[in-house]
């Protein structure tokens, strides 16, 4: 009977012909030394040099990426897999495939992904650029231990294990170098077990410039990170203006605000209703957000999820979107009763305004509320 395979090793592969030798070799000393059942997948991602050659003549399963991209690449390699767990890594000769028991042992105790810590685990003189080691690395790590509360500190090491039962429930949606950022990410989301063992990197092999572009791909990764967390791109920052500009709206509709000799008044009152009309923009495009996020499986479905369209759905939303409307209507109505006992002359700008900015807020609020009510409701017409 044909063994089980235990380890796919699988290596992206764009013009890797001077390093793609060493690292199928250092793999399959792994597999010798170490007694394991386990196969090595190159994932070809359109070499134009004999990358392609070299690891059929040394008995690497090759596989080929139709679309551009390192995600692209990993993916076409990854589904072509048949182990039980999979190691992917560079084929850049930068990381030491015959040193890979941490990560299988991790992965054979349960663990759903095992990230490799270059930091801990040591990083070769010039074998990182000083951007990366010292600015975009630790960054990106940080946020995105703040964002989605990973406790990773290396987010970006490209030698990484994980179950190809866990491979299935991230849905791994991306293409390029944000990949790497999204697996961790995907994880955390789909709450599986994720750990990191130390690493090391040495300086790569190569005589050409690497693939990673640091501002570009930085930012792509940066961008990522940002969108798949839509409580700190607009929840957060929409309470934090939309309290703001409400407390400071009531203060000031009722007196103006004097501290020594700065005067705060309607003027000031403006500002905090569009404080307040903006924070409540962020709120309403993080709800929307969510619900096309998961609707179209970018983001996994919790269980408060269902809940959120028993508690908001168009009805409700309809009727508190017109009576903020009727409200602003009746102020503004009574602005011009006040204009009209004037004989439509002039106005006493400060308590005249103290009313029409509140009437004009609550007009504009109660279309936000009354559009966002139909969009959400178009956004989950599939439940």
């Amino acid at each position: 009977m044909k063994k089980s395979i235990e380890l796919s090793i699988v290596m992206p592969c764009l013009n890797e012909a001077e390093t793609l030798e060493t690292c199928i070799k250092k793999a399959q000393s792994f597999f010798d030394t170490k007694k394991v059942d386990g196969e090595i997948i190159i994932a070809d991602n359109g070499s134009t040099d004999n990358s392609v050659e070299i690891a059929k003549a040394n008995n690497a399963i090759v596989v080929h990426a139709k679309q551009k991209g390192y995600g692209s690449a990993l993916k076409t390699g990854i589904e072509s897999a048949n182990g039980t767990y999979i190691i992917m890594g560079d084929a850049d000769d930068s990381y030491d495939f015959s040193n890979l028991s941490p990560y299988l042992n991790k992965l054979r105790e349960g663990n759903d992904l095992v990230m490799g810590n270059r930091f801990k685990g040591g990083i070769e003189k010039d074998a990182m650029p000083f951007l990366h080691k010292h600015l975009g690395n630790p960054v990106l790590s940080f946020i995105g231990r703040l964002f989605f509360k990973i406790n990773i500190s290396d987010f970006h090491c490209g030698l990484r294990g994980f179950s190809k039962a866990a491979y299935n429930k991230m849905n791994l949606k991306t293409s390029g170098m944000e990949f790497a950022s999204e697996m961790v990410v995907k994880s955390k989301l789909n709450n599986l077990s994720i750990t990191e063992v130390p690493t090391t990197l040495k300086k790569d092999g190569r005589s050409r410039k690497p693939h990673l572009k640091t501002w570009s791909d930085g930012w792509r990764h940066l961008r990522f990170l940002m969108l798949y967390a839509p409580n700190w791109l607009f929840l957060y920052p929409g309470l934090l203006l939309s309290i703001i500009g409400l407390a400071l709206s009531i203060l000031l509709i009722a007196n103006p605000i004097k501290i020594e000799a700065l005067t705060l008044d309607v003027h000031t009152l403006l500002y905090a209703s569009a404080f307040f009309l903006i924070g409540i923009q962020f709120i309403i495009f993080y709800g929307l957000t969510k619900i096309f996020a998961v609707e179209n499986e970018l983001l996994p479905k919790s269980s408060r999820y269902d809940k959120l369209f028993k508690i908001i759905n168009l009805e409700k939303g309809l009727i508190i979107g017109f009576i903020i409307l009727l409200v602003g209507i009746i102020l503004s109505l009574r602005g011009l009763s006040i204009w009209q006992d004037t004989d439509y002359g002039n106005l006493d700008t400060s308590t005249t305004l103290r009313l029409i900015i509140p009437a004009i807020t609550l007009l504009q609020l109660g279309i936000q509320t009354i559009l966002f009510s139909l969009f959400f409701s178009v956004l989950g017409l599939k439940k």
